[in-house]
């Protein structure tokens, strides 16, 4: 988001944080994430909702009367916030709604001390479809119906990861929103993380990392960068020797590979 939507979603977001404190936040994460949904697949809906011409009450009116009784009041509130905003896009509102969504989800797995498992979960996830090409292909196959993903899903993850964990890979397997899976896995490992104000780093080394070695590249990147930041660590044999750190856009390769393939770009500039 840019610009006027930027500023707005920062406004609605107060809205939100204030309710979010006596709210159920499951029930809200999976209201505000099927309103999102709603507004992606009517248009006109959403471009009515969005249009900064109309009056704010009066989109708060359709708000309330669409959606009265069938999302919780906190979620209801939420809404009435965010169509009451304005945005630079109309598809900017349904943005700020599957943001504020993973929010909700990452608040309610921060209250259950659970933070920590549903980062790790999703970065795991991300590698165990990037392994399987055929499980990748089933979950984002779009002749294949939402129920019947939702099903393996639960079948592949079952009790092993956290009931948040498997709301927000569901959510995001049944409406990626025009976005590819692992990108969406990104975006919502991003947000999680803002939970806490926390960067994330995918850590890659031809052998697992110690604890030690661990909390030592954690506590440099923490005074790197002045925030915390979470490692998700892989084990890639291609790495040979070193480590190397993606952190956002950012790249730290000390591999050996990363030095061949350095050397070889320079001979062949």
């Amino acid at each position: 988001m840019r610009g006027l939507s930027r500023r707005s979603f920062a406004a609605v977001e107060e809205r939100f944080n204030a309710v979010a404190a006596r709210a159920d936040l499951g029930r809200l994460a999976e209201d505000l994430h099927s309103v999102a949904v709603l507004l992606d697949r009517e248009h006109g809906l959403r471009r009515n909702l969005a249009d900064p011409a109309r009056p704010a009450e009066q989109k708060a009116e359709i708000v309330r009367s669409l959606l009265g009784g069938k999302i919780d009041d906190a979620a209801l509130e939420t809404v009435v916030a965010a169509v009451s905003a304005k945005w630079s896009r109309s598809p900017d509102l349904s943005d700020a709604l599957e943001r504020l969504s993973v929010m909700a989800s990452a608040a309610e797995a921060e209250s259950q001390n659970r933070l920590d498992d549903v980062e790790d979960e999703l970065f795991r996830f991300g590698r165990i479809v990037e392994a399987n090409p055929d499980l990748r292909l089933a979950l984002v196959d779009p002749a294949i119906p939402a129920d019947a993903k939702s099903r393996l899903l639960a079948e592949l993850l079952g009790d092993k990861v956290a009931p948040t964990s498997l709301r927000l890979i569901t959510q995001l397997v049944q409406h990626p929103r025009g976005r590819s899976l692992e990108r969406g896995l990104d975006e919502y490992i991003r947000l999680v993380a803002e939970q806490r104000q926390q960067l994330v780093a995918v850590v890659r080394s031809a052998v697992p990392l110690t604890d030690g070695q661990r909390q030592r590249l954690a506590t440099w990147l923490r005074t790197t960068y002045g925030r915390d930041v979470h490692l998700n660590t892989e084990v890639d044999p291609r790495v040979v020797g070193g480590f190397s750190v993606r952190l956002g856009d950012e790249m730290i390769d000390t591999t050996i590979a990363g030095r061949i393939e350095e050397v070889r770009r320079r001979l062949a500039g």
